[in-house]
């Protein structure tokens, strides 16, 4: 039984509901929207479903709608299933449950489902004003040009009318590329499928398919195609003013320059465009260790802010994000080190977590080290390291833990076991407390193994920058001061030439790993002629794909101090 309703489709089927729900659950993709004009979907947990009676969520990481939900606010559910997008109709809390830190809630179960049968007839187009700047790009030439429409499986770009060129000589598929006022940006690669010139306008029309799409990048576009809807909403209204911008299309900051000049940072030298969005949160912990030292509390809001900016972008690209932390090396080292930590940690141990400890997971990393900010600086320049500096410095975690009064919505268990529990070890050699493997709970086994991954990575004092498989050697043979489970999971995880690595190959060419395959494969490659860390100015061309026929097979690593 089913109804067509515009070009959704309503199922009524019993067993058509509960298979599609069951997806739902499966694959964790599932948004949450209130039933009003400008709500903003949110990302949740579906955990269970009972047969026409009830759905369990996880709502940990929307909490702060909690008091709207139980107060009786309609809402919703949208989100992938089986090719198809899915939502339900409006539903309504009947009951929560406050267990282990989480908030598992209970809604009446839906009657039916409304069904997307072909997500690529889903378009959304962008209204004047919505000004989504396109690329593309074929061999040594490129057009620039404006994003008209997206959908799941294409887009519509208008281009000059010189684009016409370099779309007759493709006969592979063309790059395409967008930036979002907030900056985000994104690749696919498509084929024109057909064009219209606009001669009085001078330019292009030109419609394109999708191809060769990762799963990571259908659900990026399912994401872009719903925000260009809700943006383009606001525009139904007389007053804009009522209902929030989607935070694609929220400038970062109005002020001409700002986007090329933050503080005495240059943005445009950073190698990748996620290096540049990182440059916000490195900003804010240089800017914080300076605070600090003058006996400020670390700023909780602005600490809240930048760790779900790391949670947004590692959403929307985990291995751009892992790389662009090793772009960082105009910035204190303290500052790069935590941002590193902060990532890898969060890419290391959060994919099953609710959001809410991922956030407190991501902030705890960032800002670790510094406490060290605040203890006498001469100690980290002694040529030798003994017993007397050693002690002191351990005194940086508690020096830290005691500017948190600011920070009531971290976790003080996540605090203890990353900030507190980052630097201690399995034999109990570690600090502040001397725990040994018993009294360490497994984040803060993860964290240490992390930290220690990160540190050895670049210079110290005593010693240089170490490839991954150095670092990999070093943490086997101590297995009585980390926990083997953890550094095999690392290993296994981040594989043998990480995301970030600068590899060197048999055709004598070298270049920075940006992504890699399920074997731990190079798949795309940032050419490099100097072993130094990347930045604009010293890097070359991308290849992608092929690797080993274009740059042969790597034999290795080449250790730099990122």
């Amino acid at each position: 039984m089913a109804a067509q309703q515009d070009e959704f489709e309503t199922i009524a089927n019993t067993t058509v509901i509960e298979s599609l729900l069951n997806t739902l659950i499966e694959s964790g993709g599932v948004s949450l929207c209130l039933d009003a004009a400008d709500a903003r979907p949110e990302p949740i947990v579906l955990m269970e479903q009972h047969l026409e009676q009830t759905l369990v969520m996880d709502l940990s990481s929307v909490d702060y709608l909690l008091h709207h939900l139980q107060g009786g606010a309609a809402f919703y559910l949208r989100g992938q299933a089986q090719g198809k997008v899915v939502q339900t109709p409006l539903l309504y809390l009947t009951e929560t449950r406050h267990a282990g830190g989480r908030f598992l809630c209970c809604s009446d179960y839906p009657l039916t489902l409304d069904v997307l049968q072909r997500r690529e007839s889903f378009r959304a187009e962008l209204r004047m004003g919505m000004v989504v700047a396109a690329g593309l790009c074929g061999g040594d030439a490129e057009a620039a040009g404006e994003l008209k429409d997206l959908s799941q499986d294409g887009c519509r770009l208008e281009l000059p009318l010189a684009a016409s060129g370099l779309l007759a000589e493709a006969s592979a598929p063309l790059k395409l590329v967008f930036t979002f006022p907030d900056g985000t940006y994104f690749e696919v690669l498509g084929h024109a499928r057909h064009q219209k010139a606009d001669a009085e306008r001078h330019l292009l029309r030109v419609g394109f398919n999708f191809v060769e799409c990762s799963a990571d990048q259908e659900r990026q576009i399912w994401y872009f195609v719903c925000e260009i809807e809700r943006e383009a909403a606001r525009y139904d209204k007389e007053s804009q003013s009522e209902r929030k911008p989607s935070p694609l299309f929220a400038l970062p900051n109005k002020h001409s320059g700002a986007s090329e000049l933050l503080g005495r940072r240059d943005v445009k030298r950073y190698a990748t465009p996620m290096a540049r969005r990182l440059v916000k949160v490195a900003a804010y912990l240089d800017a914080q260790l300076l605070s600090l030292q003058q006996g400020s509390d670390i700023d909780g809001r602005q600490l809240s802010l930048y760790a779900d900016r790391i949670l947004e972008l590692h959403e929307e690209d985990r291995e751009a994000l892992l790389f662009a932390s090793r772009c960082l090396s105009p910035e204190p080292l303290i500052v790069r080190h935590g941002i590193a930590v902060a990532i890898h940690l969060l890419d290391f141990v959060g994919a099953s977590m609710p959001r809410d400890l991922r956030k407190a997971i991501v902030a705890s990393g960032l800002i670790h080290d510094l406490g060290k900010a605040l203890v006498p600086q001469v100690l980290f320049k002694a040529p030798h390291f003994e017993a007397s500096h050693r002690v002191a410095i351990s005194e940086h975690v508690q020096l830290l833990i005691d500017r948190l009064q600011n920070c009531q919505w971290l976790s003080v268990g996540i605090v203890q076991a990353v900030i507190g529990g980052i630097n201690e070890r399995m034999d109990g050699s570690g600090y502040p407390g001397g725990l040994s493997g018993a009294d360490l709970n497994e984040l803060a086994k993860a964290s240490a193994v992390v930290d220690v991954v990160e540190a050895m990575r670049r210079d110290r004092i005593d010693r240089p920058a170490k490839t991954a498989q150095q670092i990999y050697r070093h943490l086997l043979q101590h297995p009585h001061q980390f926990d083997m489970r953890w550094i095999k999971r690392y290993i296994e995880h981040f594989k043998g030439l990480p995301v970030g690595s600068l590899a060197r190959f048999s055709s004598q060419q070298q270049g920075w790993v940006l992504r890699i395959d399920a074997k731990g494969n190079p798949t795309e490659v940032l050419l490099a002629p100097q072993a130094e860390p990347p930045m604009r100015d010293n890097v070359g061309a991308v290849v992608r794909n092929s690797i080993t026929e274009r740059l042969g097979r790597s034999v290795g690593e080449v250790a730099v101090s990122t």
